[in-house]
């Protein structure tokens, strides 16, 4: 009799076979998980990242400092909709701004969220 042929692996074959939870492991990762206020505000923050505009344009400021015009010229977008992209960055605490004259300069608020653009850019790229 021939010897049985395996099956191919399924959609399935990424989960436990067996149920078997580990309760110090749980305990362990229930301890770390981060309280719901914190989880919202990091949830509406990765949801501004997530847009390709936004992300372009926090990718520029993590050049240099641009003004509205300048970004508008680096995404290849009006002035108009950048500024409303900007709206909603500063909203979020990812961008501030300060007056020059009559121009608006824009940089990105902290190295957090530098580190965060470049650890998703550097992600994609690997």
């Amino acid at each position: 009799m021939p010897a049985p042929v395996p099956a191919p692996p399924s959609a399935a074959s990424d989960v436990c076979e067996v149920n078997c939870v580990h309760p110090q492991a749980v305990q362990a990762a229930r301890e770390a998980l981060p309280d719901d206020a914190c989880v919202g505000e990091a949830t509406s923050f990765l949801k501004l990242l997530s847009d390709p505009t936004r992300l372009k344009i926090l990718s520029a400021l993590n050049v240099s400092e641009l003004c509205v015009c300048d970004l508008a010229a680096v995404v290849g977008m009006s002035e108009s909709a950048v500024s409303h992209q900007l709206r909603l960055l500063r909203t979020g605490r990812l961008v501030t701004f300060r007056k020059e004259g009559r121009v608006a300069y824009y940089r990105l608020t902290d190295e957090h969220v530098t580190l965060l653009i470049q650890s998703a850019l550097d992600h994609a790229r690997e």
